[in-house]
């Protein structure tokens, strides 16, 4: 089973296609937030600030889901998301609000809103909320891939987490089977510091990059060791992962 960044299954629609998700919120900190978070599963995200460019991005994204702020600086989410209904009317709604009154939550879904969340809220339930609202509309599928990558004679259970080279068992500490993993699921593709800090660590580490050259020294002494090499450096670009000979 192929999982998200996050651990979590992932979703996409049910074509193979990433998700497509809008955020709607005037807070720039907040909508930037959000869509990195959704972003992290996988999904084409766009992102509002008012009614009048959600409207516009939703005709050009056709959005399978949209996390809308109730109160917007030129009008409020209902009214957004009659004109979002216009334009696709199987959209799913997710409202965003900071007010907790019984009749704002009634308002949203008796103008069409599938779910509601009031701020504050933590990024793990609008993630969680998200994606049950999509499987339910049928607008997603988990996507089932076989537990095993293999590059040449490395072979990794994603499932067990079991890694072999050659039949021989390899024991890795969590980091650095995250890291050959990301290495595997990239195989012969130059992968910048910068990208497997991303990847793996899954923030920015400040610019501290031998952190990526410690793991791949420590892979390479579990990996290479004794065999002919798989990790290489390509000078000034980052690492690659090939398979003996080719």
């Amino acid at each position: 089973m192929h999982t998200t960044r996050s651990g979590r299954p992932a979703l996409t629609r049910p074509d193979g296609t990433p998700l497509r998700v809008l955020v709607v919120d005037d807070d720039p900190d907040l909508a930037e937030v959000l869509t990195g978070a959704l972003r992290y599963e996988g999904w084409e995200v766009r992102a509002a600030g008012d009614g009048a460019g959600a409207v516009t991005a939703a005709r050009e994204l056709l959005p399978d889901a949209v996390v809308l702020d109730v109160m917007l600086p030129d009008t409020d989410g209902f009214a957004v998301l009659r004109s979002l209904h216009e334009v696709k009317p199987d959209v799913c709604v997710l409202f965003l609000t900071a007010r907790d009154a019984v009749e704002d939550r009634i308002a949203g879904i008796t103008a069409g809103g599938d779910d509601y969340v009031t701020k504050p809220f933590s990024l793990e339930e609008v993630v969680a909320r998200l994606r049950g609202l999509l499987r339910r509309a049928g607008m997603a599928r988990q996507q089932e891939e076989g537990p095993r990558l293999a590059v040449g004679d490395l072979v990794m259970d994603e499932e067990a987490r079991e890694v072999t080279r050659a039949g021989e068992l390899i024991e890795l500490s969590p980091t650095e089977f995250e890291l050959l993993r990301f290495l595997m699921r990239n195989p012969r593709r130059v992968l910048s510091k910068a990208q497997i800090l991303d990847r793996v660590w899954s923030y920015d580490f400040g610019g501290r990059a031998h952190v990526v050259e410690l793991y791949i020294s420590y892979l390479r002494k579990k990996v290479d060791a004794g065999r002919e090499p798989m990790i290489h450096t390509v000078r000034g670009a980052g690492y690659v992962l090939k398979p003996v000979g080719r």
